[in-house]
């Protein structure tokens, strides 16, 4: 099979020849069709995240079709169309597990980052973090479900029930979750990067009622904020704009240093916390919820062998949206 592989941080994937990886005891064998492009994958390959098995094959928003079932699998056939996420696995018996908190799991393995992704054309994953996809989606909107929509469902819950929500980084999660929070009767506020009058377009279009760069003061104070750009400058940004008993969420697994800031603030009850990754949980609520709405993913294709000029792209901002992967498999679909 063909496969983008990481051989090490800080250097282009090399396209390979690798053999079709074999499914082993509660594993499927999926037949890859796309794989979105996530700012998590740019973290791995740049070694921000300094953990990563190598070489490895990145990518954790999968969509695909069950090509083989290992001994045990009682959830999947054949031919089942699945989504794979970024938690790829958990012992199920820590402190965390035991109380419904498994995405804090210590021996958890996250796909594309421990256990090899989807910029393949296959790839293997246990059956108990796989998720069941309608064939109503296409392959290529429903690959940024996987992350940029569960880990927006996610810090959309963590934001609680803010009326005026603010939004830092307006790209894949941000597009999804904004939909959500209109869904919900919520108004959302978009900041990009100075200047950026492009992203600011795109969050009007998906419905955002103001959109201003990073510290441009909107019109009234938030109920909460969630930041998606990995830049720890924002958080004090957001804090000025916060009103109290508000709630800032850092939704990146990967954020530069957050620089001092005045207790002042902070002061009023004003809350910051972090995400960190997901529960099987949030995909179940999220992915019927996404079907409910619908949510619309706003998508940039590249073959399977492009997947550095998407990470670049990535990288630069120059996306609407997010960027996806596709295999031959996955192209007539």
């Amino acid at each position: 099979m063909k496969a983008m592989v990481l051989e090490a941080t800080g250097r282009p994937l090399r396209l390979r020849e690798r053999d079709i990886p074999a499914c082993g005891q509660d594993q499927v064998l999926i037949r890859v069709l796309a794989c979105a492009v996530c700012r998590t994958d740019l973290h791995v390959v740049d070694g921000e995240l300094s953990d990563a098995k190598l070489p490895l094959i990145p990518g954790h928003e999968i969509i695909g079709e069950v090509a083989a079932c290992g001994g045990g699998v009682r959830r999947f056939r054949e031919g089942d169309r699945v989504g794979v996420p970024w938690l790829g696995y958990t012992c199920g018996q820590c402190r965390y597990c035991q109380s419904q908190r498994e995405n804090l799991c210590d021996q958890a393995g996250f796909t594309g980052y421990q256990i090899d992704g989807g910029y393949a054309e296959y790839t293997v994953a246990h059956q108990s973090f796989v998720f069941p996809v309608s064939r109503d989606l296409h392959p290529v909107a429903a690959a940024p479900l996987l992350c940029a929509g569960l880990i927006g469902y996610r810090s959309l819950k963590m934001a609680g029930p803010a009326r005026h929500l603010g939004i830092f980084g307006f790209g894949a999660a941000a597009h999804i979750v904004t939909q959500v929070a209109i869904h919900e009767g919520r108004r959302v506020y978009a900041f990009t990067r100075a200047g950026d009058s492009d992203a600011q377009g795109f969050a009007r279009d998906m419905g955002a009622v103001w959109a201003g760069a990073s510290h441009d003061l909107p019109p009234l104070l938030m109920d909460a904020v969630i930041i998606y750009a990995p830049a720890g400058e924002l958080v004090p940004a957001a804090l000025r704009i916060l009103a109290k008993g508000g709630t800032v969420v850092c939704a990146g697994i990967h954020m530069s240093d957050i620089p001092a800031f005045p207790y002042a603030i902070l002061w009023g009850e004003r809350e910051l916390r972090s995400v960190a990754n997901l529960t099987r949980r949030d995909g179940e609520e999220f992915l019927a919820l996404a079907a409910e709405i619908p949510v619309r993913t706003s998508t940039v294709r590249y073959p399977l062998e492009d997947a550095n000029r998407a990470l670049q792209d990535l990288r630069s901002g120059r996306l609407r949206g997010a960027a996806v992967l596709f295999t031959e498999a996955g192209e007539g679909v």
